[in-house]
């Protein structure tokens, strides 16, 4: 189990998790609907499944690139601690298990779970076509607020939108810093990215520009529902954490990328979903 808590990156669930619990309480906040613990255990559930299914299947098909790659070189499969067809099995697995939860949740995720899954499963192919592939992956972990929403409401709204376009900005953004440490390997290998299209000076810019969309996008809801004084100090630490996370990363000086795009932004995700339940519980 610990070597597919690994192959998955497990702990980087807490990038949109907290997103989700954001989503399902916001619903519970401004519809009429009620609580319901296994709609809460259900939603978690597909978090997990949808997850495990991304990255498992990410690793699975870039196992070749990686064992090239010095810096992935030690990942589970191309390391040998993990069989390609094991990790292709456990993806599938998760697949089924995430379309076999939501079919007891409503009729609307269960028809929807399928185009959830090829989304975040498509992810993995978009580096080799286009560098916008960041977007794409912003878009499959987009899907957790507005996904949580109709767990509980089964029916769409414009309020879980502005938080999902909120992470398809933000992930985005932090993935192409992320994928500066590649830049050279990608260009080598013909594979796509911001950095190595445009070089790692513009795809900062272009980071810069995604978060500053994101915290645009986080702001708005204040300005169709009555969020307060809570929430607000979550827009203005989830804003000074993506300013911060600017700060650690140069394009001469990558050797803080790891505190940028894991630290920074699980603590950003984590802090800004709890100043948003304080909002919603003591409204």
């Amino acid at each position: 189990m610990k070597k597919y808590l690994s192959l998955v990156l497990f702990a980087h669930t807490i990038f949109a998790m907290p997103f989700a619990f954001i989503g399902f309480f916001l619903a519970l906040s401004t519809t009429e609907n009620s609580f319901d613990w296994m709609k809460l255990v259900f939603m978690i559930l597909c978090m997990v499944f949808a997850r495990n299914s991304a990255m498992a299947f990410n690793r699975y098909l870039d196992r070749n690139f990686d064992s090239k790659n010095p810096r992935t070189a030690l990942r589970d499969i191309p390391a040998g601690r993990i069989p390609a067809k094991n990790a292709l099995l456990f993806t599938l697995i998760n697949c089924t298990l995430f379309i076999f939860t939501t079919w007891f949740i409503n009729p609307v995720c269960f028809y929807l779970s399928p185009v959830a899954l090829a989304v975040v499963l498509g992810y993995s192919f978009t580096k080799r076509f286009t560098p916008l592939c960041h977007l794409i992956l912003g878009v499959g972990l987009g899907l957790a607020p507005l996904g949580a929403y109709l767990v509980v409401t089964g029916k769409f709204d414009l309020l879980p939108v502005f938080f999902s376009l909120a992470v398809v900005c933000w992930v985005s953004g932090f993935d192409i810093i992320y994928a500066l440490q590649d830049d050279e390997f990608d260009r080598q290998q013909k594979l796509y990215s911001i950095p190595a299209w445009l070089g790692r000076k513009k795809a900062l810019t272009v980071s810069s520009v995604l978060h500053l969309f994101s915290v645009i996008f986080v702001i708005l809801p204040l300005f169709f529902t009555t969020l307060g004084g809570f929430y607000i100090a979550g827009v203005v630490f989830f804003t000074g954490l993506l300013i911060y996370q600017h700060s650690l990363v140069k394009p001469d000086d990558l050797s803080k990328v790891g505190l940028a795009f894991g630290t920074t932004n699980g603590i950003a995700s984590v802090i800004f979903a709890l100043f948003f339940l304080l909002d919603v519980f003591f409204r």
